[in-house]
């Protein structure tokens, strides 16, 4: 999902672990990370594909419902740097392993909630893992992968990410269809533990995983660029998620289709997503600015047309489509600028990097919420999700483009150095 922008963050740790020798690269370490984004994303995403069914089961609104999810969006946000700042000085293997913990204990509460707010409490517990993991992933592929080759290992691993949109999240929204929203939960938290068991064997004990300066990482937030791009993704990226999190009422309230319909429409935006991620990152590599604006204008466009006419299915489904190629092209862009801007925090800057893109998670849902609450109907929430990227690009134009673009990240790592 992130790969141009953990290519520059796995660079920033290589200086810092470089691999030992051939001998620990190891592409089973590889292996073990991406399960670990694979079960992180299936109950990320999955989770808005049975927002229907856990708002029914537990006697809620769908637009109160969402709150499950803000909250998982909010425990990436908060949690996350918390959890990354904390540990600092943790061996990296040991982080990722109490890691897998945490979100193995997070799904089994929520599997286990009789109320929303129990299940608001577990998914932000689960949500607090994922930018963490992210971040101490980043390092531990670059120690894998050896000196020139981690852009292309944590790639690897964000595949992960990246199959769970195409495959884990359809498929685990169709399971709980027919076996009930809480065996999403469960299958995830066996999926994690089988991932913990991966980095456990596979992951060697090495002073070269060994933590960084609490200081170093800190002193990154102290940039005000950095804060300004973390805004800049937050506002853009949240048209996703004014998209994402309502596929279900798209497909039964505004198109009438059944149910079976929603697990396709989900693989679907995965496509898209994967799709744009591979184009952003292409154009990550060869332009400054221009994945992000070109994405950020080419999802308006297709925001506008499901808002006028997505109760037509022939029409929702290439539009979800583009909305998750579009607004994935903006990413890489947008992560490889926040590396730039502190490549000597580069576990931090991962975490940033999911914090900002999961308070476009909460933004885009509390928005979607708030015009189905006003009753305006379920593809209302596409303008949402316009009005939102359109204030995005805004302050990208008046921030980032206003100011001295960051030295390029060879510069920035002897300058570190």
């Amino acid at each position: 999902m992130h790969e141009q922008a953990y290519h520059a963050q796995c660079r920033a740790a290589e200086s810092r672990h470089p691999a030992q020798g051939p001998q620990q690269r190891d592409a089973l370490i590889l292996f073990a990370l991406a399960l670990g984004t694979f079960a992180i994303g299936t109950g990320e995403f999955g989770s808005n594909g049975i927002v229907q069914l856990f708002a029914a089961d537990l006697g809620v609104s769908v637009p109160t419902a969402t709150n499950a999810i803000t909250a998982y969006a909010l425990g990436v946000v908060i949690g996350s740097p918390v959890l990354t700042i904390a540990a600092a000085r943790l061996n990296r293997r040991s982080l990722l392993l109490g890691l897998v913990v945490l979100f193995i204990v997070g799904n089994l509460l929520s599997a286990a909630a009789s109320g929303l707010g129990v299940l608001i409490l577990a998914r932000f517990i689960t949500g607090t893992v994922q930018g963490a993991f992210f971040g101490a992933g980043a390092v531990v592929a670059a120690y894998a992968y050896g000196p020139g080759k981690s852009g292309k290992a944590f790639a690897t691993v964000m595949a992960g990410l990246t199959v769970a949109t195409i495959f884990g999240s359809p498929l685990g929204t169709f399971l709980g269809q027919q076996v009930g929203w809480q065996a999403l939960y469960v299958v995830v938290s066996v999926i994690g533990l089988l991932a913990g068991v991966a980095i456990w064997v596979f992951v060697p004990r090495t002073s070269a995983l060994a933590g960084g300066s609490v200081r170093q990482e800190l002193g990154a937030l102290r940039r005000p660029m950095v804060w300004a791009t973390m805004a800049v993704a937050a506002l853009g990226i949240s048209s996703i998620f004014a998209v994402y999190t309502f596929i279900g009422p798209y497909i039964t309230d505004a198109v009438g289709a059944e149910e079976s319909w929603i697990p396709v429409a989900l693989a679907v935006f995965g496509v898209g997503m994967a799709l744009g991620n591979w184009i952003g990152g292409r154009l990550a590599d060869q332009y400054e600015f221009r994945g992000l604006i070109l994405g950020y204008a080419v999802v308006m466009v297709f925001l506008a047309v499901i808002a006028v006419g997505g109760e037509n299915l022939a029409v929702l489904l290439p539009c979800l489509l583009g909305v998750g190629a579009s607004s994935m092209m903006a990413i890489p862009t947008i992560q490889v600028l926040l590396t730039r801007y502190a490549p000597e925090a580069p576990t931090l800057m991962g975490a940033v990097n999911l914090a900002s893109l999961n308070l476009a998670n909460a933004l885009g849902a509390v928005a979607g919420a708030l015009v189905l609450d006003a009753g305006w109907g379920a593809l209302s929430t596409a303008w949402a999700g316009l009005a939102l990227t359109a204030a995005g690009l805004l302050l990208f134009a008046v921030t980032v483009t206003r100011v001295a673009p960051p030295q390029p990240l060879a510069a920035s790592l002897s300058a570190t150095a």
